[in-house]
């Protein structure tokens, strides 16, 4: 178990003790550092609480940590922040809060240490360490938070129907911790988290998304997502994933869930990475299935242009979740249009011109493409799964080869547009884009190596064939 007395006497827990003894202001360290400090998880991230005001102490702890400290006050909550030598330490006075149904923005005027731990979300983030004369390296923890612990439970202070009605962001950031730490939530909890669920309308869509960012870096993303599905929450926030669940059946013939199907592939890719955007392509790479379903007597369950369609659809996701509309955005489109592309590979002949075609396309992605086409195999078929791996890595080593002969990853045609204009006497029109094509396309079949001067000759051939004019 971890030694309070000693973590409070290491720097910058220490600095701040000193001071806040200094100037006669009771002073704790409170919420999460306390909470992964039992646990043995690594954190940086010290909230400090004062009985009193917060900033002062902050302001005089700044001087002390010298120029090295980047010092912040927020007025408007009353809190103060400093970053230094990696660590982040917020400051604030201890307070009461009450709420207004149609807000989560609380009212809030001093308090005591025992009123600003009944208004923290769980009872693992209300324990708090005590820094003052008498009872340094105390652990206060009026609700059980380190039993909680012990039983690996997430579980609210007081009445969680109020708990969560009063802030419902509480029910994300419940499920969020119950899949960073592979937690329980317990029966209590879970029940009023399902009833106000609605009171999620209440909650900005960027904290919402925040939160949902948070549960897909977790550990094991699927453990966070049956959370949500099962309390309903899904449905309510990621419509389109929700519906992925469920299996039809025509006499003999089902397809797989879906939904459980993503999971697997996201805690497969979670394996490998902990890229936001390559796990958000694992979700999406089959969210259009339930669109494109449909059910042919000769060969079953089909889901034509589902990949297609899905990276449609990721721009409206992204709008409407408010994550970014830029190159992460263009990134998980890619991916998720092209994730059929290397298995079509390992079903058939593998032709050097497949091969440059998908470099070409993927550019610099295709390492993280080919990571969610293996994380996408879920087979229960040992023996399926066996060979497709096999497969897959003899795709990889011809991707290699013929990267290294054609050099066609993210590659520009030789020739430009200024020098088709240099050379024919023309305007700008589509006849450069065509020849430029033309171009692009031999190189791509083989036909000719991806080189200047064979481009260049192949450039006459097609300009004496279109009768383009030379310029003289």
């Amino acid at each position: 178990m971890t030694d309070l007395k000693q973590l409070i006497s290491s720097e910058p827990i220490s600095i701040v003790k000193a001071k806040a003894q200094s100037m006669n202001l009771e002073t704790y360290v409170i919420g999460g550092y306390v909470r992964d400090q039992l646990i043995g998880r690594p954190s940086k991230d010290i909230d400090f609480v004062c009985v009193g005001n917060g900033i002062s102490l902050a302001r005089e702890v700044a001087k002390e940590l010298g120029k090295a400290a980047t010092f912040t006050v927020f007025k408007t909550y009353g809190t103060a922040s400093i970053h230094w030598e990696g660590h982040e330490l917020e400051f604030v006075g201890a307070r009461k809060e009450s709420y207004r149904s149609e807000s989560r923005n609380p009212e809030v005027s001093e308090g005591t240490l025992e009123e600003d731990q009944n208004r923290r979300d769980f009872t693992i983030n209300a324990m708090a360490i005590s820094l003052n004369k008498g009872s340094e390296g105390d652990l206060i923890d009026p609700f059980e938070g380190q039993k909680d612990l012990e039983r690996l439970l997430i579980r609210t202070p007081l009445d969680p129907v109020v708990t969560f009605s009063d802030d419902p962001l509480r029910m994300m950031r419940a499920i969020r911790f119950s899949s960073q730490l592979g937690f329980d939530i317990d029966a209590d909890s879970f029940d009023a988290l399902m009833s106000q669920k609605e009171r999620l309308a209440i909650v900005s869509q960027e904290r919402i998304s925040d939160e949902l960012n948070k549960i897909i870096l977790s550990p094991k993303p699927s453990y966070g997502f049956k959370l949500l599905f099962h309390s309903g929450i899904l449905e309510t926030i990621f419509p389109e994933m929700y519906q992925l669940q469920g299996v039809k059946k025509v006499g003999r013939h089902a397809h797989k869930d879906n939904f459980y199907h993503t999971l697997e592939v996201v805690d497969n890719i979670s394996k490998h990475t902990d890229d936001l955007w390559l796990r958000w392509a694992a979700i999406l790479h089959d969210i259009a299935k339930p669109a494109t379903q449909r059910y042919n007597e000769k060969v079953g369950w089909t889901f034509h242009g589902h990949e297609d369609m899905g990276a449609k659809w990721v721009p409206k996701i992204f709008k409407r979740m408010k994550l970014p509309l830029n190159e992460k955005m263009k990134y998980v489109q890619k991916l998720v249009k092209l994730h059929l592309r290397p298995i079509a590979l390992v079903k058939d002949h593998v032709s050097d011109s497949a091969i440059r075609r998908l470099l070409f396309d993927a550019g610099d992605d295709i390492e993280d493409l080919m990571t969610l086409c293996n994380a996408d195999i879920t087979s229960k078929n040992p023996e399926k799964v066996r060979k497709y791996m096999a497969n897959f890595k003899k795709v990889q080593a011809k991707m290699q080869e013929v990267e290294a002969n054609d050099h066609v990853r993210n590659f520009q045609p030789p020739i430009s547009g200024e020098e088709i204009l240099a050379t024919y006497d023309i305007e700008p029109s589509k006849v450069i884009a065509e020849i430029k094509s033309k171009i692009k396309e031999s190189i791509l079949e083989g036909k000719i190596p991806n080189d200047h001067t064979q481009a260049k000759k192949l450039m006459f051939k097609i300009g004496s064939q279109m009768q383009l004019p030379l310029r003289k």
